[in-house]
C-alpha cells in the first residue's frame, strides 16, 4: 500500500526570550492515521518582520539537498502567494490546519494542529510527485533577520 510515514519531528528554539514550543510531537492514532502538531509562543509581540529558509532533504548517504532550498521573505509572501511558487507549495501543507495563514504582524502564538500523512502523501504524489525515500523538510525562521527556531519533520515516502 502506498503511504508516507512519520519517522520524527524536532522543534529547537534558539532563543527562549523571544519563543518557545509548548509542544512539537508526533501522534499515531492507528496503523494509517498519523499526524504532527506543533504550538509556539511568542513572548515578543507583534512581530513584524520574519524570514523563512525551507529545505527538503533525501537522504542518501546522510540527508543531501533536493530540488528546493528557498529563503524568503515570509510577510511579503503572505501578502502576495503567487510571487513564490516553491514556497506557496509547502505553504499549501499546512495553511488549513495552522493560524499561520495571514501577513505580519503576529500577535498571537502560532499553532498547527494535527498535519496529517494524508496530506504529505497526497501532495508527494497527486500534486507533484517525488521518487520514493527518505526525506527530511526544514525550515528555519528568522525574526528581525536572528534565527530563532528550527523545524525539521523526517518522513518515508513509498509507493
Amino acid at each position: 500500500m502506498p503511504e508516507v510515514e512519520f519517522k520524527n519531528i524536532i522543534c529547537t528554539s534558539l532563543d527562549k526570550t523571544f519563543s518557545d514550543f509548548e509542544y512539537c510531537f508526533l501522534k499515531s492514532i492507528n496503523r494509517t492515521y498519523k499526524y504532527f502538531s506543533l504550538k509556539v509562543n511568542l513572548f515578543k509581540v507583534p512581530i513584524t518582520k520574519v524570514k523563512i529558509n525551507l529545505g527538503l532533504y533525501k537522504r542518501l548517504n546522510g540527508y543531501k539537498p533536493f530540488l528546493y532550498n528557498v529563503t524568503l521573505d515570509a510577510c511579503k509572501f503572505l501578502k502576495n502567494k503567487k510571487s513564490q511558487p516553491v514556497a506557496l507549495y509547502f505553504y499549501e501543507f499546512f495553511r488549513s490546519f495552522s493560524n499561520m495563514n495571514h501577513s505580519c504582524p503576529y500577535d498571537h502564538d502560532l499553532v498547527l494542529e494535527k498535519l496529517s500523512t494524508e496530506i504529505f502523501y497526497h501532495r508527494f504524489t497527486k500534486i507533484l510527485p517525488f521518487p520514493d525515500g527518505d526525506y527530511m523538510f526544514q525550515m528555519y525562521w528568522f525574526a528581525y533577520d536572528i534565527n530563532r527556531a528550527v523545524f525539521q519533520i523526517y518522513f518515508t515516502k513509498e509507493g
